[in-house]
């Protein structure tokens, strides 16, 4: 298949999609990384750029959602005992660790704090609320949060819990490049998101296509390219609830 930010069309499943949507490559069964290599990073003025992106769209969106975060952390305290945000550990960027927060969506007594086992449709872990939360994301809107403290991005790979499992499998053995997407900060959103590839990863498959999308950001990452998404997010959210 053939993926760009404007959709899905047919093409050799030797094609695979690299992150500018004006710029295709076949690269059959190559790797996009070879083992042991790393993407270059970008600028320093790239960074401060991202950065500053970064606080003003947290900001903003903090202040412009605070009545529905109130509203939504109401609703879990309605509807389980428990606290209102859940935390967890994840991957950070260049090999750190770093406190997520959630909304919590599960009863206490049943919540994964390893984050291993993963969600499936219908989980019975979920409470009715939680189960909202997951189908609008508004379970990953404290996630802003994160995003101001430096640890998270609103474009990038999602983090990860360590030893994060796909069809079974630690993701780490089902491909040599997976610590790869690791190097630069999770995002809220990503490449691999607004192409479809959120939610449980039950097949090698679709964990191995999630892992293309995120290489491929890492090659192509932009100003650009990170305002694409985010203005994809939104539009999918808006009609679809199928963004991040």
């Amino acid at each position: 298949m053939r993926r760009t930010l404007a959709g899905l069309s047919p093409a050799p499943s030797t094609v695979r999609w690299v992150a500018n949507a004006e710029r295709q490559t076949q690269l059959g069964e190559a790797d996009l990384y070879p083992a042991g290599t790393v993407p270059a990073s970008p600028s320093k003025a790239g960074h401060a750029l991202k950065r500053t992106v970064d606080i003003l769209g947290a900001t903003t969106g903090l202040v412009l959602l605070a009545p529905l975060l109130v509203a939504t952390a109401v609703a879990i305290k309605v509807n389980s005992q428990g606290p209102v945000v859940f935390r967890q550990k994840r991957h950070g960027a260049n090999g750190t660790t770093f406190e997520i927060y959630k909304f919590r969506t599960m009863y206490v007594e049943q919540c994964d704090e390893s984050g291993v086992r993963q969600t499936v449709e219908n989980d019975p872990r979920v409470t009715p609320v939680g189960r909202f939360l997951r189908q609008s994301n508004f379970d990953e809107l404290p996630q802003l949060i994160n995003v101001l403290r430096g640890e998270m991005s609103l474009v990038g790979p999602r983090p990860h819990v360590p030893g994060m499992l796909a069809a079974g499998v630690p993701y780490e053995e089902l491909d040599p490049r997976y610590m790869h997407r690791h190097k630069v900060k999770p995002g809220l959103t990503g490449l691999a998101q607004v192409n479809g590839y959120r939610g449980e990863t039950t097949t090698r498959h679709a964990a191995l296509m999630r892992l293309e999308f995120d290489l491929a950001y890492l090659e192509q990452r932009s100003f650009l390219l990170d305002i694409k998404i985010i203005f994809r997010t939104a539009v999918q959210e808006f009609f679809k609830g199928s963004g991040c």
